[in-house]
């Protein structure tokens, strides 16, 4: 009976137990400082505007931007954020951030080509609308899309409202920037394409143990 007893004891002491957390998920969040945002002059592109934590970006000629210009995470991080279409039809999130170093950099482009590509450029050469990283997508006007983006090593992993879209090997790959304007938000920057964009919440953390 006392051996009964112990082990219902021990059940019920194993069943308490509070679950462990990957090193990763315990990591804080950070939020880049408002102030070190500084517009894009890409020539012809709209007005950008902070308000109530949400950053706007109005149509431009072409592409409209916004870089963070205060220090940036180095890999491995990850940095999350939401963002929405309010009207246009190309991408609306460009989200471009350093890869193994500051000189090597990516984009994650959500909504381009027509409004429905999504993917990241570079890959081997290759931009978001021609490598592995490529879906579509039906990205609605006026809805917000929270993104997130784990950049690795040897990897890159993207998921959007919860689901993952992207998971992209890159260990010995050549992956940079698609030659152009984008070059100009390196090594953390903000895009949209001919399209009326907002951003907030936009944060990241270091996945270094």
């Amino acid at each position: 009976m006392r051996f009964l007893a112990f082990l219902s004891l021990a059940l019920v002491s194993c069943d308490q137990s509070e679950p462990v957390e990957p090193a990763a998920d315990q990591a804080v969040w950070e939020k880049p400082d408002t102030e070190k945002w500084a517009p894009i002059q890409f020539g012809g592109e709209g007005a950008v505007e902070w308000n109530d934590g949400v950053l706007h970006f109005d149509p431009g000629v072409e592409m409209t931007g916004s870089r963070y210009d205060g220090g940036v995470p180095t890999v491995p991080f990850e940095v999350r954020l939401e963002t929405r279409k309010i009207a246009g039809s190309d991408f609306f999130c460009g989200l471009t951030f350093p890869v193994d170093s500051h000189d090597a950099c990516a984009t994650l482009i959500v909504g381009g080509w027509g409004g429905g590509t999504l993917g990241i450029s570079s890959i081997d050469g290759m931009d978001a609308s021609e490598n592995e990283t490529t879906s579509y997508h039906n990205f609605k006007d006026n809805q917000w899309y929270a993104i997130r983006v784990r950049v690795e090593s040897d990897r890159i992993s993207t998921w959007i409202d919860g689901e993952e879209l992207i998971n992209v090997g890159i260990e010995g790959r050549e992956i940079g920037l698609r030659s152009g304007s984008i070059e100009l938000c390196a090594p953390f920057g903000l895009a949209a394409f001919q399209t009326e964009a907002e951003f907030k919440g936009l944060e990241w953390r270091s996945l270094t143990d």
